[in-house]
């Protein structure tokens, strides 16, 4: 009951531009190859706003930026999850096998790592 008499309904969010399926990192819809982590990765590097990060990667749309952003905060600890991981297997490359940044890599297969909770 939620004090007035009728009980609470869960509240289902929508994320029109992401797919997120079970045990899979989550994506953009229309590029599957972009993965949210991607998108966040550039958030907390640079400090981008969404309009920034469409500037720098022109494919990206305002409203995919958005929902890419508000799926991360919705669902931090699993995305914070992920860039730890994939920044953990950059690290253990040898120097001549690496990128100039984890930033740089796209389209890597990802399984979203269990989560602590």
């Amino acid at each position: 009951m939620n004090g007035f008499g009728s009980t609470a309904m869960e509240l289902q969010v929508a994320y029109p531009h992401i797919d997120a399926p079970e045990g899979q990192c989550a994506r953009l819809s229309r590029m599957p190859r972009i993965r949210v982590s991607q998108i966040v990765m550039d958030y907390l590097a640079h400090g981008w706003s969404a309009e920034e990060m469409c500037r720098q990667h022109p494919y990206l749309t305002l409203a995919e930026a958005h929902a890419a952003m508000g799926y991360y905060y919705d669902h931090q600890p699993q995305i914070d999850a992920e860039i730890t991981a994939e920044w953990k297997a950059f690290q253990s490359k040898p120097p001549s096998d690496k990128p100039r940044s984890p930033f740089f890599t796209r389209g890597s297969p990802c399984r979203s790592p269990a989560v602590a909770g």
